[in-house]
């Protein structure tokens, strides 16, 4: 059981942690995958004067400083051989050289996850989609009632025994407000119904689910998570935040679930479907955010069966899985069959859309049912943070941690200053994710403890409106994903989706981090602003390091990975208000394409087609 949240779809991931039986799907083992790594070696050729592929006529964006631009690069051995004029590399043309023209279209580096779970994008696929348009089509309760019934329909309803959907919006819904258990009841009251929040912080369930759990007006809540109450009755409504709906999908699987039935082909393509939405939006480096030991399980086995096209990092849950996590030796340091395993993941807080994040200052609007004075909650103590980042800190392990709110980035801030004096400075590269309500004041100490924000400025659209006349307020809102501020002091940072709570649409985020329009189409917080290069670098060179792979990913140089993604426009010279209209027209991982959505451009296949 997963018993800490992220502002990854927990509740959906949890599904999945119920397919661990052996009988469902045999574990590997430690001794097992090392065996299967050893097989897994490159193939090596004799070394070549000539270029496998030369990209020409492009409009080359390399996000290396000393060499902006190019027009050409060769490729040998899925690595970057050369870049520059098209008449610099044809020195590098031979016999076999496949030349690609493209056209004038534009080239940039593969795009780098700065925090997502690749695991629960496919499970998000799977279940009833419950998101607010432009994504989805759910706006109001019927409507999603009407989406809940249909999919019920479907045979994995049958085989879990309950009807699921993921990704509600109560900010975008015309009711504004959270469905309860009687608008779930209209769904079904035979079996358990429950949907998902967007923010993957809470969930909402029907008197079915409350009654097979026995959660009653007499059940108290659960440490780090709120029972939401009816007023008068302080019977459950329905609505569970963080621990509290854990609990409740990890629960309820076990009591209604033929689990069993499911294949574990079928669990292993979970991560095939959420691979393919990333890889359509440009990205070679994909991130599994919170990984459970059965998520990694998952991506062992899918390694062994040669299916992973893009790099996955992961990272483990650290409240559950420390110390054991950093006991995994195989990948710490290299990708085995596009696997690395780079770290820990910690959570702090919970989600400012959903007022759960772990505010310094009261909530702008607070939920019904709390005080003028609530300003959300922490999810671990003070000591057992410290336990945490000691021990790896010990194991030289690196950590990202979730903190929406500036109560916990206080509280992550206070726990590295005590034990960065204790251990001393070094160079961890601690990350700290969402990093959405940072004063300047905790700016200037993130950038003395050499933290890495990475920033999630998809909020300015999708939530800027409710952050502004609901959450945080005018003045807060201004400052969401403050990323200027952190550029004004050198802060390297990196920006993300959080898929599948957004998707990982990343010509969208770019868009969003340049633009910051909200869905009313105002923009909040012009000073917050970034240039389409920066928001690029974040993208890419950023994000490369700050998972410690700036020297292979990143940006087009001589000797990195040749990673790419090709697009339909430049997004340094097209108007910044149509970043979000540009297209991925190809994904190229190691020089190999993953992603094709249309034909690119000419294709001479060398001198010997002939």
């Amino acid at each position: 059981m997963i018993a800490t949240c992220s502002c990854c779809n927990q509740a959906l991931a949890i599904l999945t942690e119920q397919l661990s039986a052996p009988k469902v799907f045999p574990l590997l083992g430690q001794s097992h995958f090392s065996q299967i790594l050893s097989h897994i070696k490159p193939q090596v050729k004799p070394k070549s004067a000539f270029a496998d592929v030369i990209y020409q006529n492009a409009q080359v964006i390399t996000l290396n400083d000393d060499q902006p631009t190019a027009e050409a690069v060769a490729i040998q051995d899925g690595k970057i051989l050369a870049l520059g004029k098209i008449e610099d590399l044809q020195a590098l043309q031979g016999e076999s050289t496949q030349i690609i023209d493209l056209e004038g279209k534009t080239m940039l580096p593969g795009f780098i996850d700065g925090h997502g779970h690749v695991i629960a994008q496919g499970i998000s696929t799977t279940v009833a989609i419950l998101l607010p348009p432009p994504d989805g089509e759910v706006d109001s309760i019927p409507k999603l009632q009407d989406v809940l019934r249909q999919w019920s329909k479907q045979e994995i309803s049958q085989v879990l025994g309950i009807i699921i959907g993921n990704g509600y919006d109560d900010s975008q819904l015309i009711e504004a407000r959270h469905p309860n258990r009687y608008d779930l009841d209209a769904v079904s009251s035979e079996v358990p119904v429950i949907a998902v929040h967007q923010s993957g912080h809470l969930c909402s369930c029907n008197s079915k689910t409350l009654e097979l759990l026995n959660i009653t007006k007499d059940t108290p809540n659960p440490d780090g998570g709120v029972i939401q109450r009816l007023p008068d009755s302080q019977e459950p409504n329905g609505v569970m935040e963080e621990s509290a709906s854990f609990f409740v999908m990890s629960s309820i699987l076990s009591k209604t679930s033929n689990v069993g039935s499911i294949q574990a082909d079928k669990v292993v393509n979970l991560i095939e479907k959420g691979t393919e939405m990333y890889v359509k939006y440009g990205f070679t480096t994909l991130q599994e955010g919170l990984a459970s030991p059965f998520y990694l399980e998952m991506l062992k086995a899918a390694v062994a069966q040669n299916l992973l096209k893009a790099d996955i990092t992961v990272y483990m849950d650290y409240f559950k899985a420390a110390p054991n996590a950093h006991q995994e030796d195989w990948s710490r340091d290299h990708y085995y069959g596009h696997l690395r395993l780079a770290g820990g993941k910690l959570v702090l807080d919970g989600s400012p859309q959903g007022r759960t994040a772990w505010l310094t200052r009261p909530y702008h609007r607070p939920p019904e049912g709390t005080n003028r004075d609530y300003a959300g909650y922490p999810i671990m103590t003070d000591e057992q943070l410290i336990e945490r980042l000691e021990t790896a800190f010990i194991n030289n392990f690196q950590l990202i941690c979730h903190c929406n709110g500036d109560a916990a980035a206080d509280q992550l801030i206070n726990a590295l200053k005590s034990l960065t004096q204790k251990y001393g400075p070094a160079d961890r590269r601690i990350v700290m994710i969402h990093a959405q309500t940072l004063r300047e004041d905790q700016l200037d100490q993130v950038n003395e403890l050499g933290i890495i924000p990475s920033f999630f400025p998809s909020h300015t659209f999708y939530w800027g409106d409710w952050h502004r006349d609901v959450t945080l307020g005018p003045e807060r809102a201004q400052r969401i994903s403050p990323t200027k501020s952190a550029l004004e002091r050198g802060i390297k940072f990196s920006i993300h989706n959080d898929a599948p709570i957004v998707l990982p649409n990343a010509m969208r985020l770019l868009w969003s981090a340049v633009n910051r329009r909200t869905r009313s189409d105002q923009v909040l917080g012009a000073e917050q602003q970034i240039s389409p290069l920066d928001g690029l670098k974040a993208l890419t060179i950023w994000a490369a390091y700050q998972q410690f792979e700036e020297d292979s990913k990143g940006s087009i140089e001589v000797g990195k990975l040749a990673d790419f993604a090709i697009v339909s426009e430049n997004p340094l010279t097209i108007d910044p208000m149509k970043i979000k209209d540009i297209v991925v027209l190809e994904t190229i991982k190691e020089g190999k394409t993953i992603y094709c959505c249309s034909k690119v451009g000419t294709i001479d296949p060398g001198l010997n087609a002939q």
